[in-house]
């Protein structure tokens, strides 16, 4: 059989296994993520069957979902959203770098794995899923309370701390110089910076080049928008995904609207994709020497993530119960973990170990975060179930 057919045929397996996944995941009411992740690992290295005729489709495939995952987010907010959400929430966002940062950082430099291995655990375990988290609160109906702003805030702040973060990462990962890290960090603030105050003087300008009335001829030049910059900014040493993020925040109005809603299938197809692309360079044999670290870690930071939102929310006068909704539904994680542990991967910089306990960390998380979000309501209403009324706006 000739490489084209067998990666046709895997390629068409994977996708339609990747649809079976999602029914399933949407019938138990959790998220699919850790589906995808199973499934790569299920049909990598190591695993039941050795996909090797879709590597190369993979690799290209993962990268256009880094960059959709990143775009969509950045459709998500205005520049004056996320400069307003940066007023409301910095303290609560520097405590949350604090709190989830830690953990994963320790933990690397305990396991011998240097400075590169804390700094890309420590971010593995220090960022909220912003895609579980806004899938929740839509399915739980509770997009009126006063949490999720505290919550939304919280999710702003993480993103731009990315925007910085993704860069400097990118930078220790290629073994730059102490300076030429610095002008790394400087390129990327002066990017993001001069980005937001674009976004926020000119985004209808941006709108403007990329918007159409023919969706195909607004699909195009969308995607080709984001696929451009994503690779002008890698260019940069930026990091194609924090370009991509910056080109959704200039898109807005409107435009962004109707963006957000052609890319949505291009996005879900390509980030599952993704997942499995992960899943598939990970060997399964590797995560059981790991689990037990995975599973602190993830006691840990789901008692640092729920003390984050309490605080933040207890700040502006939420309800106890509020308070608990709002760190429950912080908890978490998902596509910006693996997005990190994947760029360290990739490079060569970190051990297969810290990829298996970065796997099995958000399978967990991103298993136990939607039903904490879900059951802690009720299991708050049992014992006060008068304050429900009072955390809705």
């Amino acid at each position: 059989m000739n490489s084209t057919a067998l990666t046709l045929i895997e390629l068409g397996a994977v996708v339609f296994c990747l649809g079976l996944l999602a029914r399933l995941a949407g019938r138990v009411g959790v998220s699919p993520v850790p589906l995808y992740l199973l499934g790569g690992l299920a049909f990598g290295t190591g695993g039941f069957i050795e996909l090797d005729g879709m590597q190369e489709f993979s690799h290209l495939s993962a990268e256009i979902g880094v960059i959709l995952l990143l775009l969509m987010l950045g459709l998500e907010y205005t520049a004056s959203e996320l400069f307003t959400g940066l007023r409301r929430s910095w303290q609560a966002g520097v405590l949350d770098l604090f709190l989830n940062f830690l953990p994963g950082a320790a933990l690397a430099l305990f396991l011998n794995w240097g400075f590169v291995g804390a700094v890309v655990l420590g971010g593995v375990t220090y960022i909220s899923s912003s895609g579980i988290a806004a899938k929740v609160i839509t399915d739980l109906g509770r997009m009126g309370n006063r949490e999720t702003r505290v919550v939304i805030s919280i999710l702003v702040f993480e993103d731009l701390a990315m925007a910085i973060y993704l860069p400097v990462l990118t930078a220790i990962l290629a073994g730059v110089s102490f300076l030429g890290g610095l002008t790394t960090v400087g390129i990327a603030l002066a990017v993001v910076s001069l980005v937001l105050v674009v976004a926020l003087r000119h985004g209808h300008h941006v709108s403007r080049a990329v918007d159409s009335e023919n969706s195909e001829v607004f699909l195009l030049n969308v995607l080709g928008a984001a696929l451009l910059v994503a690779g002008v900014a890698s260019a940069m040493q930026v990091s194609a995904a924090v370009g991509a993020f910056m080109l959704g925040i200039a898109i807005s109005g409107a435009t962004s609207h109707n963006a957000t809603r052609l890319l949505a299938p291009l996005r879900d197809l390509f980030a599952a994709i993704f997942f499995v692309a992960f899943g598939l360079n990970t060997d399964p044999a590797s995560i059981p020497p790991v689990l037990g670290w995975a599973l602190v870690l993830a006691v840990i930071t789901a008692a640092t993530k729920m003390a984050t939102g309490i605080w933040a929310a207890k700040g502006v006068g939420i309800t106890r119960s509020g308070r608990l909704r709002a760190g429950a539904t912080l908890m978490a994680r998902g596509e910006f973990s693996i997005i990190i542990a994947g760029l360290a991967v990739a490079s060569g910089a970190v051990t297969q170990e810290l990829a298996a306990l970065a796997t099995a960390y958000v399978l967990i998380m991103a298993v136990v975060g939607p039903l904490a979000a879900r059951y802690i309501e009720p299991l708050v209403g049992m014992f006060s179930p008068l304050n429900d009324s009072v955390g809705k706006t």
